[in-house]
């Protein structure tokens, strides 16, 4: 039997998950608030007339395609991709881009805010002993992966830049994933570097790659530190919402149970 790796965090509202404005909000209803509107669709029917009298239970939820876990579509980056084709957007996602073959790099050793080069890419498969292939889904384990909700997650963690993302997908890769907030540097890292450079092209760099060659990465990955560097493979089918530019995920590692507690581990300790 394989063993699953949950790799998605909860959908939680009133956490350090999102930038101000962009945090989800849910609301619980219980089922004893919402018997009366069970029987609404009974006439005759009274709230005594059920089991307990309860109705059932229900969220509504307040969210944007980006809260929690998600995988972004090319069309979240830009409007064109592959050199000025229309962007797909995430209903147009092909279905096999989202189960394939998993890698996890490790980054954690990176400090917070460093941008991520081909060079330390090429370092880091060569040290796990892999090497790519086209429709690999390739994973970073940051240093933001155990900070979720917490009040530095947005500032923790390494990201990935053009150079780093092109490296991926100029070999067939087509989708990437973080467990930080972002695919990129937190912009609080970045900001820094444009008031001293005020060099426009460091915004948003790896995702902004996509408009060359592009591609789909999953946001807010969790339980990165239980993957083994290969052996594995990941599921990560959206959520398909008309014409969006991403969609939540349960995404999923799938190992064979031999590998399991293998580790190839380049964290800091």
């Amino acid at each position: 039997m394989p063993k699953f790796v949950d790799l998605s965090v909860s959908l939680r509202g009133n956490i350090a998950s999102d930038p101000p404005g962009l945090t989800p909000e849910i609301d619980y209803f219980t089922h004893k608030e919402t018997a009366k509107d069970l029987v609404s669709y009974f006439p005759g029917m009274t709230e005594d007339d059920l089991p307990d009298q309860e109705g059932w239970a229900i969220e509504r939820i307040t969210a944007t395609t980006h809260s929690g876990t998600h995988v972004d579509a090319p069309y979240h980056y830009a409007s064109t991709m592959d050199g000025g084709a229309r962007a797909i957007t995430i209903d147009e996602v092909p279905l096999e881009w989202c189960f394939g073959r998993g890698v996890k790099l490790d980054f954690r050793r990176f400090d917070d805010g460093h941008v991520v080069t081909a060079s330390d890419m090429e370092a880091e498969l060569s040290r796990i002993g892999h090497q790519l292939a086209a429709g690999d889904i390739v994973v970073v384990n940051t240093a933001a992966g155990t900070r979720y909700g917490l009040d530095d997650y947005l500032s923790s963690g390494c990201g990935m830049g053009r150079e780093a993302t092109l490296f991926l997908t100029s070999r067939g890769v087509r989708v990437t994933g973080t467990d930080a907030w972002s695919w990129d540097a937190p912009f609080v890292h970045t900001a820094k570097k444009y008031a001293e450079t005020r060099d426009s092209s460091l915004i948003w760099e790896g995702h902004k790659a996509g408009r060359e060659i592009g591609y789909c990465h999953i946001e807010k990955l969790h339980n990165l530190e239980e993957l083994p560097a290969t052996g594995f493979q990941i599921s990560c089918f959206p959520v398909k919402i008309h014409g969006a530019s991403a969609g939540w995920t349960r995404a999923v590692a799938i190992l064979d149970e031999k590998l399991a507690g293998t580790s190839t581990d380049g964290g800091k300790q």
